[in-house]
Order: C-alpha cells, then sequence, then structure tokens
C-alpha cells in the first residue's frame, strides 16, 4: 500500500487556493512530463504554455489519452529551441515559471544561464530538494545535490540564502539551517568545517539574511534532538533543522537518494537564483511529487510578486 505523503498533500491542497502560476514547459514530449503539466493544471497549479515540436506533443497527446486541446502550444523544432523558446517567454513576462519537459537538465540549465538571452541574477543559481521523509515531522530543504559540484564559499553564501528565501516562500515558521559537515566542531583540516563557520558569521554580519544558521553540525545532531543532547549541543538549530545545506555536490547527492531509497522518501526539485523558479522533474518521480514541485513554484513565485503575503515568524 503506498503511503500517504501529508506533508506534499498540504502543500499542495494550498497552492491550489492560488491563482495558476503561468509556465513555460520546455519540450513536453514524454508521457511523464507532459502528464505532469497536464495534472498540475488540472489541480489549478500552473498555467502551462507548452514549447516544442507541436506535432510530437500531440502525438504523445492522442497515444496516451491526455487532452491538451485547451493549452497554448508553441511551436519549437527541437529539444534545444524548446528550451530557448521557454526561456523567452519568461523574458518576455509571459511565463513566471519554467517546468523541465523530457529534455536533459543540462540542455535547459544551459539556456537558463546564457550570459545575453537566459534569466541569470546577481545570484547563484542553485538547487533545493523539498523532502517528505516518512517518520521526519517537517519537510526538510536539501541544498545543493544537483547543480553546484564543488561550490566555494562566495556560492555557498548564495545557496544558503536561495534557501533561506525558499523556506520564507514555503511558510515555515523560520528557517533553520544546519550547514552540514562530518562533525560539529572547526577543524582547520577539513575546509566544511572552516567554511562552516564564515557562513555563520556572515549571518550574523547579516551578509546572509532571514534565517537561523549553526555550524558545522553533522547531520544526526542536525536533525536528532537526542543526537544533539548527547553532544551538548545548544542552539535553535541543533536538533530541529529545516534546511540541510552539504558541503557539495556529492554529498548532496548521496543524501537526498539515501533518503529516497533507503527511508522512502519523496524528494520535490527546484532551482532558484534565476529570474523565475524552474520545476526540475524526474520520470521516476510519483504524481504527488511531480505535483508537489509545481507547487513549490506556484509558492515562490507567490513570494516573489507579494512577500507581503508571506507570513514568517
Amino acid at each position: 500500500m503506498e503511503r500517504k505523503r501529508e506533508k506534499y498533500e498540504r502543500l499542495v491542497s494550498f497552492a491550489a487556493t492560488l491563482a495558476p502560476t503561468p509556465t513555460a514547459v520546455a519540450h513536453p514530449c514524454d508521457e511523464s512530463s507532459l502528464g505532469a503539466a497536464v495534472d498540475a493544471a488540472k489541480l489549478g497549479l500552473i498555467a502551462p504554455v507548452l514549447v516544442g515540436p507541436v506535432s510530437r506533443i500531440r502525438a504523445v497527446a492522442d497515444e496516451h489519452g491526455i487532452n491538451v486541446s485547451n493549452l497554448p502550444i508553441i511551436d519549437a523544432l527541437h529539444s534545444h529551441a524548446s528550451a530557448a523558446a521557454a526561456v523567452a517567454l519568461v523574458r518576455e513576462g509571459k511565463a513566471q515559471a519554467l517546468m523541465k519537459g523530457s529534455l536533459h537538465t543540462d540542455e535547459l540549465m544551459a539556456a537558463v544561464v546564457a550570459r545575453d538571452s537566459g534569466l541569470r541574477t546577481e545570484r547563484r543559481i542553485s538547487h533545493c530538494f523539498v523532502m517528505d521523509v516518512p517518520g521526519h515531522e517537517d519537510p526538510l530543504i536539501i541544498t545543493d545535490a544537483a547543480v553546484n559540484i564543488a561550490p566555494t564559499l562566495e556560492d555557498k553564501m548564495h545557496i544558503v540564502q536561495n534557501a533561506i528565501d525558499l523556506a520564507h516562500a514555503l511558510r515555515f515558521p523560520a528557517a533553520r539551517v544546519a550547514i552540514l559537515s562530518a562533525m560539529e566542531t572547526v577543524n582547520p583540516k577539513v575546509p566544511s568545517t572552516v567554511e562552516a563557520g564564515a557562513l555563520c558569521k556572515m549571518a550574523d554580519r547579516q551578509q546572509i539574511t532571514g534565517g537561523i544558521l549553526d555550524g558545522p553540525l553533522a547531520l544526526d545532531n542536525a536533525i536528532s534532538v537526542e543526537a544533539a543532547n548527547i553532544k551538548h549541543l545548544v542552539s535553535p538549530v541543533a536538533g530541529r533543522a529545516n534546511v540541510l545545506v552539504v558541503p557539495n555536490l556529492e554529498a548532496g547527492n548521496m543524501l537526498a537518494k539515501s533518503l529516497s531509497f533507503l527511508a522512502g522518501a519523496d524528494a520535490a526539485g527546484i532551482v532558484l537564483g534565476a529570474r523565475v523558479p524552474v520545476i526540475l522533474t524526474s520520470r521516476a518521480d510519483s504524481v504527488i511529487t511531480r505535483l508537489a514541485s509545481c507547487a513549490v513554484a506556484s509558492l515562490v513565485a507567490l513570494w516573489r510578486r507579494e512577500p507581503s503575503r508571506v507570513v514568517v515568524g
């Protein structure tokens, strides 16, 4: 029996009460990506504009019984052209979110980060998983497990700020950020512990705002009150973190996949730091995970438009 995803279901239900977010869907040319866009549209999470080869999109829709008759479709010859055209819709103000279809993530992100025609901002682009972990009371944001391979300290400053902003958009009561390493003391021989200490001082000096930071913290004493107590760690974050910042992509990828495949967690994915949120879904995602990714993007878009409507206290 499939378990209930209460956290995701609450997230989707709330997002469905908002106005649908105009979303450019790049190259939805398989059942998974096209179905995800149409399902999200049915719930009112997004208002999709499909961008890709019209004949292929309609052929997939006909083959799998997906109704796209009421959705706008912009013709693009191939996946590269689809990514460029979807990004152009955002630049023209016709979309407030971007959604990956059946093209490679690298293709879409290349269009997003293109210097002259992309969606760059002053922020470093980074990825966040919003994870629904069975037995864990709150959702967990894990960053960065998909974009930045070996982030510098400056990169991590942006990665942390993006994650804090996401926590605000998702209406977390507080963004409690754990900077993860293998230990909870600063060790000059372990660079991630030194960077964790620097990030916490950056927060003290308002170079990072809106969150409560602590680090370095090992995973156990970041999320387990019992483990934090055993180590005599006294902080508002230790044992209660809801944002986990990993040292590098390898660590983040292994953490996220361990939770998914060993603990049965679901991982909604979003890219931040561009002009609009970018929804990344996988063919392996469950239906509720795809919908949750769209819901996350919808809340991020709302927070960017109207931050006063999101009360974080």
